[in-house]
């Protein structure tokens, strides 16, 4: 028996995906363009360094259309989604380094950005938007949740203390979330929403992301401090089926976790000296204890019908990609260490 990710389900059908360009959303295209849909893609830009990868997709001759279109403009999203009868809403604003002024530079650009696409999906009569989130929405010293109590769609992460740590992406993501949750409530849309973990997998687009940078640095190591954190892992490509099912499933409502493994630091560190022994890796010295909360669960997700790959198989593929593409190598005279990414030291 087919899956409902399986077969020809989008045929006649236009969607559009926002931030078309970036690493889930370039994998998500791919996956609805093999299902069948026509795909209309946001990006910032539409130069072939950017999306190159995107044109080069098996049938976006004929099925994938680019808008140049930014979050904030709500006419340029509004041109993008009209005709479309669901919206994925990937694209979310990440920040590159340090922030002068978060309200303008990040969370405002998060939550106008979310409304504008739920505007012009509302105007475009579209059935359905799946909005990405993520899981620093869930995780995060969440209010009055009991330390060892599994963590499910109902739990959210403390805005007000992220705020206070200064750390904005999550605040972002909090506010975004709870945005289109409550715009759906009040409007009709149907708005569902997935709270991925961190990603993981082969990369489509030519530019190096966040998640890959993580796991670069524990195999090459370097001079930054980490926390002996419990990391919750998925694949891109389970994410991938995961906001098609969502998009597809009539009974999906509501939030939805995407988090299948989880590891702390210090395991993480011992799989990949144990799968990788050539490289050097992070010294164990430099992973600072923590407690550990009780983990997330994607069972609402699971019982939609999804599953997931294992995980070593993801870090496999992902290493793999990373030798070929030459991320794990040093550059000829380049004496700079490799560093922790800033974002997720604070997540």
């Amino acid at each position: 028996m087919p899956t409902r990710a399986e077969g020809n389900a989008g045929s006649g059908k236009t969607v559009c995906v926002t931030g078309a360009a970036g690493y889930i959303a370039s994998w998500l295209v791919k996956l609805l363009l093999s299902r069948g849909y026509d795909v209309h893609g946001t990006v910032r830009h539409l130069g072939e360094e950017k999306t190159g990868h995107l044109r080069r997709l098996e049938n976006a001759s004929e099925n994938l259309r680019l808008f140049q279109a930014d979050l904030l403009d709500y006419d340029a999203m509004a041109a993008a989604i009209v005709g479309c009868q669901g919206v994925f809403h990937v694209a979310t604003p990440v920040p590159s380094g340090i922030l002068t002024d978060p309200e303008l530079q990040m969370l405002g650009p998060a939550v106008t950005g979310t409304t504008n696409v739920l505007k012009a999906a509302s105007a475009a009569d579209a059935e359905r938007v799946v909005v990405v989130s993520s899981m620093v929405a869930v995780e995060i010293n969440p209010k009055d949740w009991p330390q060892g109590k599994i963590r499910d769609e109902s739990c959210w992460s403390d805005k007000e203390f992220c705020r206070s740590n200064e750390s904005w992406y999550p605040v972002a993501k909090i506010a975004a979330e709870a945005a289109a949750l409550e715009y759906g409530r009040a409007t009709g849309l149907r708005v569902v929403t997935l709270n991925p973990a961190l990603v993981f997998a082969p990369l489509l687009q030519p530019t190096i992301n966040t998640s890959s940078q993580f796991l670069i640095y524990f195999l090459k190591g370097g001079p930054d401090e980490t926390r002996d954190k419990l990391w919750h892992i998925v694949d891109v490509r389970d994410v991938a089926d995961a906001l098609l099912l969502l998009y597809e499933a009539p009974e999906a409502t509501g939030r939805h976790i995407c988090a299948p493994h989880f590891i702390t630091a210090r395991e993480l560190l011992g799989l990949l000296k144990n799968m990788y022994p050539g490289y050097p890796c992070i010294a164990e010295e430099s992973i600072r204890d923590m407690d550990h909360p009780a983990p997330m669960t994607s069972g609402k997700l699971e019982k939609l019908g999804w599953s997931s790959r294992p995980l070593r198989e993801t870090i496999t593929d992902t290493v793999e990609f990373c030798r070929e593409a030459g991320f794990l190598e040093d550059g000829d005279g380049d004496d700079t260490p490799c560093r922790f990414p800033p974002l997720l030291n604070k997540v």
